[in-house]
């Protein structure tokens, strides 16, 4: 299994969050809240490997509110 990439990969990051964003238009709190739970589960099913979804949960959970990483 290969490590998690946890530097920026993204092709055309820029769109891809306009992307996002023009999804979640006009729904409520709710819906926006499933959107992006659906949306989770595709992407974690499209990398489909355990071990690096825990990784993948560990590293999103690890982030300060400031942004940078916990020490």
């Amino acid at each position: 299994m290969s490590d998690l990439k946890t530097s920026p990969n993204l092709q055309d990051p820029d769109g891809f969050y306009a992307e996002l964003l023009a999804a979640h238009e006009g729904l409520t709190k709710a819906e926006s809240d499933a959107l992006n739970a659906r949306l989770i589960l595709l992407l974690a099913n499209q990398i489909g490997e355990r071990e690096k979804l825990s990784k993948a949960l560990a590293a999103a959970r690890d982030i300060t509110p400031q942004g940078g990483a916990k020490s």
